[in-house]
């Protein structure tokens, strides 16, 4: 698992002769520094990474509130229909992404949101894994703190905000992982709506230094790095709320 990263990191380091060489050189004769420095010149990286953060936090935040809203719905409140409307819900995880991106993109189009933020962040507000994920920590609560809330007034809103929101905490935590890894990492929707540069986000933006021809190896690998180190923080840091998060959703 590790050897890509590493293999990454050291053509990042290397010539352009030495990336192409046959057989391959594992290290660099001379570290290649100024490749982290060419790739700043050549792509608007900070532009890139602005967007990037920028559309990750929104759906972050989008999907942590939305998700957490129709979780809530499905688990603990009655109403008909709530078992076949679930299911609907459901069958969303069962289509590829693929299928919805001709229709999603008319529709930005219609909208006037092409080459834009906004076509970035709406369609990743909301999410049915969110929602799946949510709902099992809701569902494996304790029946007796609503209905003891119920008791002091509460209604659903203030049950959901003040009682089920905090103690789904490992649940929201792992959701907010998830979005911000596929959002950090999402390639051909921002290929698709966007194709202005100052719109681009991080992974549409370095796939613009492939080249027809030829590639500058070193110089794509050094801007991969420097997309991928946030990503590799935020594991690190949170890998034990992503766990829990992960086993605590399958208990019920």
């Amino acid at each position: 698992m590790v050897g890509p990263f590493l293999w990454m990191i050291l053509t990042s380091l290397k010539t352009l002769g030495e990336s192409q060489q046959v057989p391959p050189v594992i290290f660099p004769t001379v570290a290649q520094w100024k490749n982290y420095a060419e790739v700043l010149t050549t792509i608007p990286m900070l532009q890139f990474y602005w967007n990037t953060i920028i559309t990750t936090i929104l759906k972050v935040v989008g999907q942590v509130f939305l998700c957490s809203l129709a979780a809530y719905a499905f688990a603990r409140i009655e109403f008909p229909g709530r078992n076949i409307l679930f299911m609907l819900f459901l069958s969303v995880l069962m289509v590829p992404g693929q299928v919805f991106l001709i229709p999603q993109f008319l529709i930005m189009k219609d909208l006037g949101w092409l080459n834009t933020l906004t076509a970035l962040i709406v369609p990743g507000l909301f999410s049915a894994f969110g929602t799946f994920l949510l709902r099992q920590f809701f569902m494996s609560l304790p029946k007796e703190l609503e209905e003891a809330a119920k008791l002091d007034g509460c209604n659903h809103f203030q049950i959901y905000w003040r009682i089920m929101l905090p103690l789904a905490k490992p649940g929201l935590i792992a959701l907010a992982i998830f979005v911000t890894l596929w959002s950090w990492n999402d390639l051909m929707w921002p290929l698709i709506v966007n194709t202005s540069p100052d719109k681009l986000t991080l992974s549409a933006g370095l796939a613009s230094l492939q080249g027809q021809h030829q590639t500058n190896y070193p110089i794509l690998m050094a801007g991969s790095v420097l997309a991928i180190w946030p990503m590799i923080l935020v594991f690190v840091f949170m890998q034990k709320h992503f766990v829990e998060g992960i086993s605590l959703s399958g208990s019920k």
